[in-house]
């Protein structure tokens, strides 16, 4: 052995080894087998489902996919850049390819939207020990093999210039063959599965984090938006309001009883009398940092500009400019930018040692912070209209299993680890199924809360979730997917509507009109604004009825018998 690392054969091994085009080469095959499997892998599922293809377009995938990377992976090839821009890529496009593959996630703006906003907390709920064994297996590694290995650069600048400027035209040249001879293909694939197009790592992660840039920066050049400055209140007599507006968090409508499922989920709210299950709502987006401030803005899904959005005054501003007193309370990691100019609590535990663990705080939390929030300034509110925001911690994943107290897992077994791809299906459905039961239960009880207080209030309740979630239907965990195609898991969420009396008697809405909507009506977020600026009865320039749920439902005649059509 000695006698054959002392050779001139080993010599020339080497140094073939160390070269940086060498070297160039198989950190671009790396990224073609190791990083982009999944890719290739979807890439050849769509071919199996044709009719009929070109086994020889088929093998050409890899070949356009490792030209078109190392044409662009040359550009980082000299001296001060190979070794930091490459350990940083792979750093990077390790945790990306382990999320792709173990959650399905799609790697697009919006998912690096929710990756900048993450708290840390929440971001450590993803850290195990399977996910930091891939890690460590195909980012650390690798990257100190390149931090180690003595690369051989060209004698000069100019040398390696051109080389250089022979590897990317060879590159293109090959990709330019391989699409002269089979562009309809590759047209016909990339037009039908745009999906392609955000699996390539790391061209996606660093395209989506140019454009979140981008954006980010556009927002700051958007000046600040008033909006409703014409907002008053037009209520009259009677009893002030007193309303609960809880948001929930990542709950679908799939997993819950009051919306056709088959376990009982929904068994705390199924007692309470007169609550109504709304059985088609579609979330406005399906991430916590598009939906939550989208269901406060008059913008609607489909005009809805995210820049605008963070510089604008929300739903709150404009009932707060209406005399309504509204409060915030907070355990899902912030309110998005709604509640920043509003009284508002973020529950810590701090404040709350018994029921928070980790950092996490149990939503029953919120039942008292509203109670407390209620008579703590009853003196001071009297005679006005009071709104109370809950936002929930809810079904959030994916450790759902902190999600509710050791009393609430009722479905097991359950899954008590934050891999949730190596947990049982049962598991993993009963773990997510526990957390549905558990805001059901907090629902119940801040209509509880809220049905104590109904000789000083008129008083009802809204629960809304911002987004839904996967749980491995389609290969598809956890949520934040393209709007375009998100599945109904990530979309179709759950919305509950409680009244009192004398808040339905106050606003003319019939119990039966709110019923009949409620199983025949398709809603969605962009109902929010308005329906909230109804019931508040407030009136401004940009309510819109045709969008309030319950203006559909005002009494008209005095024999109380007939309600408005649509």
């Amino acid at each position: 052995m000695k006698d054959f690392l002392n050779s001139r054969l080993w010599g020339r091994v080497r140094m073939l080894f160390t070269d940086y085009r060498s070297v160039l080469g198989l950190i671009t095959l790396y990224f073609v087998l190791v990083f982009n499997r999944d890719l290739l892998a979807h890439f050849y599922a769509i071919l199996d489902g044709l009719e009929a293809f070109d086994p020889v377009f088929a093998v050409s995938a890899p070949f356009v996919l490792f030209f078109g990377l190392i044409a662009v992976f040359t550009l980082f090839t000299f001296r001060p850049l190979f070794k930091p821009f490459f350990v940083l890529l792979i750093m990077t496009s390790s945790i990306v390819s382990y999320a792709m593959t173990r959650y399905g996630i799609v790697f697009d703006r919006g998912m690096i939207t929710n990756f900048a906003e993450t708290n840390p907390g929440e971001a450590l709920s993803y850290v195990n020990v399977w996910s930091v064994l891939a890690f460590c297996l195909t980012g650390v590694v690798p990257s100190l093999i390149i931090l180690l290995l003595p690369i051989r650069y060209a004698a000069s600048f100019w040398r390696g210039l051109v080389h250089r400027l022979l590897i990317v035209s060879i590159a293109f040249l090959c990709i330019g063959g391989i699409g002269f001879a089979y562009f309809k293909d590759y047209a016909s694939v990339g037009r039908n599965n745009k999906i392609l197009g955000k699996e390539i790592v790391p061209v996606n992660f660093i395209a989506a984090s140019i454009q979140y840039g981008k954006h980010r920066y556009r927002a700051t050049q958007i000046p600040f938006l008033t909006i409703g400055d014409d907002a008053r209140s037009r209520s009259v007599g009677g009893k002030p309001t007193l309303m609960f507006l809880v948001v929930g968090e990542t709950a679908r409508a799939a997993s819950v009883a009051a919306n056709g499922y088959d376990r009982p989920t929904s068994e705390f709210t199924d007692k309470i009398e007169d609550l109504v299950a709304f059985q088609d709502v579609t979330s406005c987006g399906t991430a916590t940092a598009v939906s939550v401030p989208c269901m406060f803005s008059p913008m609607e899904h489909d005009n809805y500009n995210e820049g605008v959005a963070a510089n604008s005054e929300t739903l709150l501003d404009v009932l707060a400019k209406a005399g309504v007193e509204v409060f915030w309370g907070e355990n899902d990691g912030g309110c998005k930018g709604v509640c920043d100019r509003i009284p508002n609590l973020t529950l810590s535990g701090d404040n709350y040692p018994g029921m928070c663990r980790g950092g996490l705080c149990l939503d029953e939390i919120l039942v008292d912070v509203a109670a407390q929030e209620v008579d703590g300034k009853a003196a001071a509110s009297a005679g006005k209209n009071r709104l109370i925001v809950l936002h929930l911690n809810g079904s959030h994943g994916p450790t759902y299993y902190e999600r509710y107290p050791e009393e609430f897992r009722h479905f097991v077994p359950d899954c008590q680890q934050s891999d949730i791809e190596n947990c049982t299906q049962q598991e993993l459905v009963n773990t997510y199924d526990n957390t549905i039961r558990y805001t059901d239960f907090v629902i119940a009880r801040l209509v509880d809360e809220l049905k104590q207080r109904q000789d000083q209030y008129d008083t009802a309740l809204l629960y809304v979730s911002d987004h839904g979630e996967s749980l491995g239907e389609g290969g598809l965990y956890l949520h934040g997917a393209p709007y375009f195609l998100a599945p109904p898991e990530q979309t179709h969420v759950p919305m509950m509507f409680w009244m009192s009396e004398g808040f339905a008697k106050g606003r003319h809405i019939a119990q039966e009109c709110v019923e009949d909507l409620a199983r025949n009506q398709s809603y969605s977020h962009d109902n929010i604004f308005s329906t909230m600026l109804g019931v508040m009865q407030v009136e401004t320039g940009i309510y819109d009825a045709s969008a309030d749920i319950f203006a559909a439902c005002a009494k008209i005649g005095q024999d109380g018998e007939k309600y408005a059509e649509r």
